[in-house]
């Protein structure tokens, strides 16, 4: 049985760890409402984006001279997957989520005999995904010093991705992020990024809901598409750096709330066996005194 001292101690240390796990609770909560509205924001201008993109695109269908964005290489041979994790933990599975879509997404194409190549943004996925896939890492991206996520480092990432297909190293792009939903609810999501995925034909124009109006576009659509194109890119990677901040705080909310419970449940054990550990002491010496004084 632990001595008395020793129980005090890990009281102690259990309370100090409790005070921390509150703190940080505290401090997810309310980064939690600003990523939460900033991700929220920029729903409507990506998804409206992809629609005008969609609309774009039905009109260069086959044509010879299309953007290579919008058409890929014709290939799918080697695929660039870009990894965005959090730099830091203690966040529940926030992180394991999305490095697990990654491994199994990385184990099919390698099946199927494609190359894989691994962009990382932040560290924990490259942490988790280097113990078996350190020879595909390309590179890592470090978002540390960012104290927020601006579109700043969203254009990095993506004239990184735009630099390395204009030179050839891939055919396809998809990101893996994790996309928010609620403060316990976040959904590990794999988006392509190159080629655009955008819809043709019919449901490029219902998708639209051009509401019976006829649009003309000047320049030309293949002008538009050139310029277009690569800011979608930024958009569409702006968009799940938002989305997984904001999954990062919910999930960290969540995960030091359960901390904090368990340090909770845990202190009440230790303290009742603290109690019991210490009436049995007093027994004990009690039990001493009374057999030392019959016996004299």
């Amino acid at each position: 049985m632990p001595s008395l001292k020793s129980l005090r101690v890990r009281i102690n240390s259990v309370k100090s760890t409790q005070k921390i796990t509150k703190a940080m609770k505290m401090v997810a909560a309310s980064k939690l409402r600003r990523a939460q509205e900033a991700a929220e924001q920029a729903r409507p201008y990506a998804e409206r984006m992809a629609k005008i993109l969609s609309s774009l695109a039905a009109g260069q269908a086959g044509a010879e001279n299309a953007p290579r964005l919008l058409v890929g290489t014709g290939s799918d041979q080697v695929h660039l997957l870009v990894v965005a994790t959090a730099e830091r933990g203690l966040c529940g599975a926030f992180n394991s989520s999305i490095v697990k879509l990654a491994r199994r997404r990385i184990d099919e194409l390698t099946a199927a005999g494609k190359t894989v190549k691994i962009l990382c943004v932040g560290k924990k996925g490259r942490d988790q995904l280097r113990r078996d896939h350190a020879s595909k890492i390309v590179d890592t991206l470090d978002l540390s010093k960012s104290k927020k996520i601006g579109f700043a480092e969203a254009q990095e990432i993506a004239d990184r991705v735009l630099a390395m297909f204009e030179a050839g190293e891939f055919d396809v792009a998809t990101i893996f992020f994790n996309n928010f939903k609620s403060v316990i609810s976040q959904i590990p999501t794999a988006q392509q990024l190159i080629p655009a995925m955008v819809a043709g034909g019919e449901n490029a124009e219902a998708a639209l809901d051009l509401g019976g109006a006829i649009y003309e576009f000047e320049p030309d659509e293949e002008t538009i598409l050139t310029q277009l194109l690569p800011r979608n890119l930024s958009m569409q990677v702006y968009r799940a750096l938002l989305e997984n901040a904001a999954s990062e705080q919910g999930a960290r909310m969540t995960a030091m709330d359960n901390a904090t419970r368990n340090a909770g449940e845990m202190i009440k054990k230790l303290t009742l066996n603290y109690n019991r550990s210490r009436q049995a002491q007093i027994t004990k010496e009690l039990i001493e005194i009374i057999s030392g004084a019959e016996a004299v």
